[in-house]
């Protein structure tokens, strides 16, 4: 698989944490397809319930 170069920006308010965020980011990228990560980011923005549970389930 081919990697891309992209700059963006990332909303926070330490840079440890626009980091942390974008480690986080780049192995959800890693793991997840395109569809997938399309689909989770659906779910995140549109579904509270189902972002809700998630969050409990991770302990968050």
């Amino acid at each position: 698989m081919k990697k891309f170069n992209c700059d963006f920006s990332v909303p926070a308010n330490t840079q440890a944490e626009a980091e942390m965020k974008m480690d986080a980011l780049t192995i959800l990228a890693t793991f997840l397809t395109a569809d997938e990560l399309k689909k989770l980011a659906h779910v995140v923005k549109n579904d509270p319930i189902k972002t809700s549970l998630a969050k409990s389930y991770l302990g968050v």
